[in-house]
């Protein structure tokens, strides 16, 4: 298991939103665009990306299921305190 990954992420509130976000994925849409449309975390700005970052970082739900992925995969829905994720990692 990687000590340190880079990862992107949608952040919306509803689960709603995030199958919309998810579906529009599904149909082929580039993240960082889904992303800087729909994202409500501070990095949507940046297509979602949010650099690397170690274990103990992210809230555990996140943590759990970032790590969990191959490079160039996204993620199901992930909810935590903060809504709900996508993610994608990329490294």
């Amino acid at each position: 298991m990687p000590d340190k990954i880079h990862c992107c992420h949608i952040l919306v509130k509803t689960e709603t939103e995030a199958k919309n976000a998810k579906a529009r994925l599904d149909k082929g849409e580039k993240f960082g665009a889904v992303a800087q449309q729909v994202s409500q975390c501070p990095s949507g700005k940046k297509g979602g990306d949010l650099g690397s970052f170690t274990r103990g970082k992210m809230v555990k739900e996140f943590e759990k299921a970032a790590f969990e992925l191959e490079k160039g995969q996204t993620s199901g829905l992930v909810k935590t305190q903060f809504g709900y994720h996508i993610i994608k990692r990329i490294e």
